[in-house]
């Protein structure tokens, strides 16, 4: 179904790496004690995800970003057992942990994530990794921006790595939430990839001229995802839910919905989802099938258990169910 893009490696930005410790129950008593079915521990964080998946499609990647203290320390020996090359920059601050607890002993089964909110970063560290990121961007296919911020980051900081992603002829891609979200078209990355609601608060964040749409609903998608792109961002894909992916595009603009719901825990179904754009992107796949993939592969990551990794038997029969249609603009 795939094959690795023809240059380098797709390099992958966590600033805000995690050691992802996720509990498998059944029926949480929330006011009382409860046993754990299984563990999970794992390096995480968004851009960590993306890598998993796009390495299982046959992707060279390149995990780069932050890691700090023995939280750090336990993630780059789970990146390096699980044969993922890395290049983390070093801070002297304790890399976060994040948990998620996800209870199947009631039907669709729920999942309830915490996450920390990570290291405080001297502008040194990040001079350190500017430096490092300026190095290893030579010869990358692409470069994936996603996650959160920890804390004395800008917010301005992923529009700045898309722009100089883009200075060395490299397209970027983010995800992003607030504050970040609003600022990334400034860089001109290749694709900003919010959900719905992300978009409403980046949009709000913008001011009240364009948060003029309430509501979270594809018509308020599409005129969100307009907004972005006359804010410089090429491309605007919007998870949307049930309702599917809808992207605006300088070659159009489609919506690609689901034959049917994956039941299972959604903790890193929008990094598949990234995944499935960026191996696009590098691949030159045409929008309709690049949406087609990424519904696809989103829907498999559901039904893993842990985020980073999809059910390849799902993918394969849900793939071609997706069906995308174009989407007036």
């Amino acid at each position: 179904m795939t094959s690795p893009p023809a240059r380098g490696p797709v390099l992958t930005v966590t600033l805000n790496l995690a050691l992802d410790v996720t509990y498998v129950t059944g029926d949480v008593d929330w006011d009382g004690v409860n046993r754990v079915g299984a563990v999970h521990r794992r390096a995480g964080g968004k851009g960590v995800n993306v890598a998993r998946v796009l390495a299982a499609l046959g992707c060279e990647v390149l995990v780069t970003g932050l890691a700090g203290g023995p939280n750090g320390e336990a993630a780059l020996a789970d990146l390096a057992a699980a044969g993922l090359p890395t290049a983390l920059t070093p801070i002297s601050g304790p890399s976060r942990a994040t948990l998620a607890v996800h209870d199947h002993g009631r039907a669709p089964g729920r999942t309830a994530l915490f996450n920390e909110p990570g290291p405080l970063v001297t502008e040194d560290e990040i001079g350190r990794f500017l430096s490092d990121y300026e190095a290893r961007l030579r010869g990358a296919a692409a470069v994936v921006i996603s996650g959160s911020l920890p804390s004395g980051v800008s917010p301005r900081l992923y529009a700045e790595l898309a722009a100089r992603a883009r200075a060395h002829g490299v397209p970027a891609v983010v995800d992003a939430d607030g504050e970040p979200l609003r600022h990334a078209p400034g860089g001109r990355p290749e694709i900003v990839k919010p959900n719905a609601e992300e978009l409403a608060r980046a949009l709000a964040l913008s001011g009240p001229q364009e948060a003029h749409s309430p509501g979270t609903g594809p018509g308020t998608a599409v005129r969100g995802a307009q907004v972005l792109r006359r804010s410089g961002a090429r491309a605007v894909v919007v998870s949307l839910g049930a309702d599917g992916l809808l992207a605006v595009t300088p070659e159009g603009a489609w919506r690609a919905a689901m034959p049917y719901r994956v039941e299972g825990n959604p903790t890193g179904a929008g990094d598949a989802l990234v995944a499935g754009l960026t191996l696009g992107l590098v691949e030159g796949t045409p929008w309709p099938e690049r949406l087609r993939r990424a519904a696809a592969l989103g829907a498999a990551a559901v039904a893993a258990p842990v985020a980073g990794d999809f059910d390849a038997d799902v993918l394969r029969e849900v793939h071609p169910g997706v069906r995308v249609e174009a989407e007036p603009v």
